[in-house]
């Protein structure tokens, strides 16, 4: 199994935050390695929606990380599975008020099966370096204008 999560404060409301990550259009507005995104099927920023995404893979070469809402409870958590690509992980956003501000943790988890075990440490190191990305999330929200 491989795990991986981080966690910022911003200082955006929780709900600011929620709706913008429910968007999942707006992933490649903070995670660089997101070359497109777009909804594939269900009503966009609503639990069940399915995004069809594509990241940049090793040697830069684009690969499928679909994924699907599976759950949301507005300000205070999003979960979601990834439904295509070589690595399948789940993950989620856990959102916590503190003050004007919202401390926000980013989850993954992943089963590999059979051969899959094999790429395990890898895919340790990408979900590692995606949950990182908060940071940039963080600058993102921030700048943006209040709603």
């Amino acid at each position: 199994m491989a795990f991986a999560d981080y966690e910022v404060l911003i200082s955006k409301d929780a709900m600011t935050v929620y709706k913008f990550l429910m968007d999942g259009t707006n992933n490649s507005l903070w995670r660089p390695g997101v070359r497109s995104v777009a909804l594939q099927s269900g009503v966009l920023g609503e639990n069940g929606a399915v995004y069809k995404q594509t990241v940049a893979g090793p040697a830069g070469r684009p690969i499928a990380a679909d994924f699907q809402i599976t759950e949301a409870r507005p300000g205070a958590e999003i979960r979601f599975n990834v439904v295509a690509g070589p690595a399948r992980p789940t993950g989620g956003y856990f959102l916590s008020t503190e003050g004007a501000m919202t401390r926000l943790r980013f989850a993954l988890e992943y089963h590999p099966k059979g051969l899959q075990k094999l790429m395990n440490s890898m895919v340790q190191k990408t979900m590692e370096s995606e949950v990182a990305q908060l940071e940039q999330l963080k600058t993102v929200i921030e700048s943006r204008p209040a709603d």
